[in-house]
């Protein structure tokens, strides 16, 4: 047929056939509906008389489809299939069953080049200031929030009371106690902030605003409004300084000063950034040497991987307890909308592994039973379950083995630019 596709012809016959009819008549024959005998015990001769032998060639085809698939994989074990084959009846009689199979196998693929692609990985550099900004980052985690005596400023929390009027008259939504509102944050209408500044506990005061012209509710769009505000308390940020409390309660095992604090939030950063710069690295090499392979991926392959990434999207939002039923109603869009989203990332996934299988194939790279014996042993080991149940989730041994194979070739590309 066309490129990467080929028609199959599997026949059935003889005893096999017969015995696959014979199984789907006793089956038919529990629910057949036949004058003077009970369901099941009508002889075949009769059964065939009222429903006709051709009634049972579909279940019986049904019963002989497995093996049908069987015999065709057996003598096309040296091609790669990339799909599951498509299956029809071509022809069916009382002699014999024959099925169409149409195969897709797996294309082409030239590399042109793989080797020298010019890919650089990034240096990585740990600066003061990231340093600084992470410890900060942690302080903050510890930080209190303290009453405080005196005037209200600028990054204080002011717990209030508050009520809002439009020309004198109190409006919905607008009405609020003991609410926590951290000065400088900017979440109220601009302006109601600031006016609060300098304001002491129990102090009342009326304040003036303007509601901006893109503001949710139609009827307070650009409209002026008074808020009467109460000042019920004051609270203050109080980052811990880096002392021994704060080290105590950090609770990292050899960090009992901010010189052992500041290596270590180095190696953390340094660590991070060489994993990013690494993934990053391998993604460019992938690109590089795509742009440099040939080869026309069936469409098939695109799809069953648009298909693999919708499974994994459906989990991801289980995590988060929604479904994907959920997602597209409040995304308005739907399943091939999703797909759209992914379609371009599909193809270059399915395009990497295409790069990288032909790579293990120019390199002969192998995987021995012992070392695929032994990554699962150790993914299981890592992931805290039993080998057994790991190569269940996993796919299998030679779903390792595959893993395995990418892997190395991947070290092929890295070590080669």
């Amino acid at each position: 047929m066309e490129k990467n596709k080929l028609e199959y012809t599997v026949k059935i016959e003889g005893k096999e056939w017969e015995e696959a009819i014979d199984k789907a008549f006793v089956e038919a024959n529990k629910k057949a509906k036949i004058d003077g005998f009970r369901p099941g015990k009508a002889p075949k001769e009769v059964f065939i008389k009222k429903y006709g032998e051709e009634s049972l060639w579909l279940d019986a085809a049904d019963h002989v489809l497995q093996s049908a698939y069987t015999k065709m994989l057996d003598e096309h074990k040296d091609l790669e299939l990339v799909a599951q084959p498509d299956v029809a009846i071509k022809a069916i009689s009382k002699e014999y069953v024959e099925f169409n199979f149409i195969l897709i196998t797996k294309p082409e693929v030239k590399l042109n080049k793989y080797k020298k692609l010019g890919v650089k990985k990034e240096e990585v550099n740990v600066t003061k200031e990231e340093i600084d900004k992470a410890i900060l980052d942690m302080r903050n985690k510890y930080a209190e929030n303290v009453t405080k005596e005196g005037t209200l400023e600028n990054n204080d929390i002011a717990i209030i009371d508050f009520e809002g009027f439009k020309d004198g008259v109190a409006f919905e939504g607008g009405k609020g106690e003991n609410y926590s509102l951290t000065i400088g944050s900017n979440t109220f209408i601009p302006g109601f902030e600031e006016q609060l500044i300098g304001m002491k506990n129990g102090e009342e005061r009326e304040i003036k605003v303007t509601f901006p012209e893109d503001y949710h509710a139609e009827d307070l769009k650009g409209q002026e409004a008074t808020f009467k505000v109460k000042l019920n308390e004051i609270k203050q940020v109080v980052i811990p300084e880096l002392n021994k409390d704060f080290f105590d309660d950090l609770g990292m095992e050899g960090i009992t000063d901010e010189e052992s604090l500041r290596k270590q939030v180095e190696e953390n950063i340094k660590a991070h950034k060489e994993h990013h710069a690494e993934d990053h690295f391998i993604d460019e090499l992938l690109e590089e040497g795509i742009k440099n392979m040939e080869v026309e991926v069936p469409d098939v392959m695109i799809e069953e991987e648009l298909n693999r990434m919708i499974r994994q999207y459906e989990e991801n939002l289980k995590m988060q307890g929604l479904t994907l039923a959920q997602f597209y109603q409040f995304t308005n869009s739907d399943e091939a909308a999703l797909k759209d989203q992914m379609r371009e990332e599909a193809e270059k996934r399915v395009k990497s592994r295409l790069l990288l299988e032909e790579i293990t194939k120019l390199e002969k790279i192998d995987v021995t039973d012992e070392e695929a014996e032994k990554e699962a042993e150790d993914l299981a080991t890592k992931y805290n379950m039993k080998k057994d149940e790991f190569l269940k989730l996993f796919g299998g041994i030679e779903m390792v083995k595959y893993d395995l194979e990418m892997r190395k070739a991947i070290d092929v590309l890295k070590e080669n630019n």
